[in-house]
C-alpha cells in the first residue's frame, strides 16, 4: 500500500475535528483530516444546524397563528413539510461544503475515507467503493481522535427511522405526526418535541427522573414544562418506557409509572435518552488509550490521552457534549501539536437549550454554587418588566445572576426567555474574565433591548435595580 507521511492526522470532521484541522494548517503543521461521512459531523448534518432551522421555521408558523391581539391576522397558515425539509437541506449543504473549502484553504489535506488504526503511528485509509482507489497507509507523528457520539438505544425500542426515531430520523420527517411520544425529557427530546408540537402534534414526554431538563436550573426548566402543558402536551415523570405494540393504526408505548403499567398512544416515538461516545470499532484499543467507566476517552488539560502524542476532542472525551466545547478543544490541540504552551483552562462552557422559551446558562447554578461552598446572592429580572420583551410579545422568563456574597464576583448567569441563546454570551464573558456584578451593572446597556435584563439582574443582586423592587442586603 502507498504510504503517506503526516505530522498530524485528525480522525473525524465534526465540530471538534475540522476546527483542529484548520488551526493546524494556519500554524504550518502538515496535517490531514479524514472523515468517512459528511463534513461537519453531527452538528452540521443531523443536529445543531438542521434542528435550529426547523425550530426557527416552526416558531414563525406558531407566532403567525397567535398574533390577533397585536392586530395581525394571517389566516390559516399552510405547512408544507417537504418544502421545509428542502430549505433545511439547502442550509446544511452550504455549511458542509464550506467546511471542506475552509480546511483545504488552511493548507490541511481533506480526505473522505474510513480510518482504521493498525498500530502506533500507522492508520489505514479505506476509500469509498465508488472512488475506485486502493487503500492508503498514513504514518503520523500526532493523532487526534474526533469521532464524536451516536444516539443511545434502549431495550424494546430498536430504531427503524419510521415508527421509532432517534434525533436524526425526527429531523427528516416530511409530515406532521398527529401524536408523538418522546422518551426522554432532556435537551434533544424537548427541542424536537416542541418543534412538532408547534405544528399541531400532540406531545407526550416520558421522563425517568423527577423533572425534565435536569441539567438546567429548576426554575428555568419549570417554564419550559409549563409551556409544553399550556400547548396541550403531557409530561409524565418517573416513567420508565418498557416497549411498544401496534394496534388500531397506532403505536402504544407501555411505561412503568408509580409501580403500574400505563400505555400512551403515538404515531411516532422519539427516543432521546442521550448519546454515547464513538471510541470503539476503529482500532483505538491497539494504542492502549484509556477510557473511563462510561466509555469516554480520558484526557488532560492539553486534551492529551495517556498515550503520548494521541489526543481527543469533542463528544468522545466527555461532557458537556456541545459543539462549541468541541471546537475550542480542537483549537487547543492544534496549538499544543504546533508547540505552543496552550491548555484548556476555560472557566465555563455556556449551555443553550433551544426550547420554548429558550434556556441558556454559564457558570454555577444556585444549588451548584451552594454545594461548592459559596454563600450567594441572587438577582432576578423578569422579561415581563422589559419594554423590549413587551414590544416583541415575548415576556415569559427572566435573567438570573448568581454572585458570591463575599465580594460580588459573578458565579453564574441563567437566562430563560426570548433570545436567551444570544444573551448568554455576555454571561460567559463575565465569568471567563472574573467579572464582578458591578462590572455588568455599571456597563451602559442600550435601550430598549433584551440585554438590559442582564444589567438589571446584576443590579438586583446588588440591591440596586431600578425597574424592579430590591431586597435589603
Amino acid at each position: 500500500m502507498p504510504t503517506i507521511k503526516k505530522q498530524a492526522l485528525v480522525i473525524g470532521a465534526g465540530t471538534g475535528g475540522y476546527p483542529c484541522a484548520i488551526r493546524l494548517g494556519q500554524l504550518g503543521v502538515d496535517a490531514m483530516l479524514v472523515e468517512k461521512d459528511q463534513p461537519g459531523g453531527v452538528c452540521l448534518n443531523w443536529g445543531c444546524i438542521p434542528s435550529k432551522a426547523l425550530i426557527s421555521a416552526t416558531k414563525l408558523y406558531h407566532k403567525s397563528q397567535h398574533a390577533e391581539h397585536m392586530g395581525l391576522s394571517f389566516g390559516a397558515a399552510k405547512v408544507e413539510m417537504p418544502t421545509m425539509q428542502g430549505w433545511k437541506a439547502g442550509i446544511v449543504k452550504k455549511l458542509t461544503g464550506g467546511v471542506k473549502q475552509l480546511v483545504k484553504g488552511s493548507g490541511t489535506q481533506y480526505v473522505t475515507a474510513t480510518a482504521e488504526i493498525l498500530e502506533p503511528g500507522r492508520v489505514k485509509l479505506t476509500y469509498p467503493a465508488a472512488d475506485g482507489k486502493p487503500d492508503d497507509i498514513v504514518e503520523y507523528q500526532h493523532l487526534v481522535i474526533a469521532t464524536g457520539s451516536v444516539p443511545i438505544e434502549i431495550p424494546g425500542f430498536a430504531i427503524d427511522q419510521k415508527k421509532i426515531l432517534d434525533s436524526t430520523g425526527a429531523l427528516e420527517l416530511d409530515y406532521v405526526p398527529e401524536h408523538m411520544v418522546c422518551i426522554g425529557g432532556g435537551i434533544i427530546g424537548l427541542e424536537l418535541g416542541q418543534t412538532f408540537q408547534r405544528l399541531g402534534t400532540k406531545l407526550t414526554v416520558l421522563e425517568g427522573l423527577e423533572r425534565v431538563l435536569s441539567v438546567c436550573d429548576k426554575d428555568t426548566a419549570q417554564l419550559v414544562a409549563r409551556r409544553i402543558k399550556k400547548d396541550g402536551g403531557e409530561i409524565v415523570t418517573r416513567a420508565m418506557a418498557k416497549g411498544w405494540t401496534e394496534r388500531d393504526g397506532k403505536i402504544w408505548v407501555s411505561a412503568e409509572v408509580g409501580g403500574e403499567t400505563r400505555e400512551y398512544p403515538a404515531d411516532v416515538v422519539l427516543v432521546a435518552v442521550g448519546r454515547r461516545p464513538v471510541a470503539k470499532g476503529f482500532g483505538l484499543d491497539k494504542l492502549g488509550v484509556e477510557l473511563d467507566e462510561r466509555g469516554f476517552i480520558k484526557v488532560d488539560a492539553r486534551q492529551q490521552t495517556n498515550v503520548a502524542q494521541v489526543y481527543a476532542v469533542g463528544d468522545v472525551c466527555g461532557q458537556p457534549m456541545l459543539a462549541h466545547k468541541a471546537s475550542h478543544e480542537g483549537e487547543v490541540v492544534a496549538e499544543v501539536i504546533a508547540g505552543h504552551k496552550t491548555v484548556n483552562d476555560a472557566r465555563t462552557v455556556p449551555n443553550v437549550v433551544f426550547t420554548e422559551p429558550e434556556i441558556a446558562s454559564a457558570g454555577y447554578g444556585e444549588e451548584e454554587a451552594k454545594q461548592a461552598g459559596y454563600e450567594i446572592e441572587v438577582g432576578k429580572f423578569p422579561f415581563a418588566a422589559s419594554g423590549r420583551a413587551m414590544a416583541i410579545d415575548e415576556t415569559d422568563g427572566f435573567v438570573k445572576v448568581i454572585i458570591d456574597k463575599r465580594d460580588n464576583r459573578v458565579l453564574g448567569i441563567h437566562v430563560v426567555g426570548p433570545e436567551a441563546s444570544d444573551l448568554i454570551s455576555e454571561g460567559a464573558l463575565a465569568i471567563e474574565m472574573g467579572a464582578f456584578a458591578e462590572d455588568i451593572s455599571l456597563t451602559i446597556h442600550p435601550h430598549p433591548t433584551l440585554g438590559e435584563a442582564v444589567m438589571e439582574a446584576a443590579k438586583h443582586a446588588l440591591g440596586e435595580a431600578i425597574h424592579i423592587g430590591n431586597r435589603r442586603r
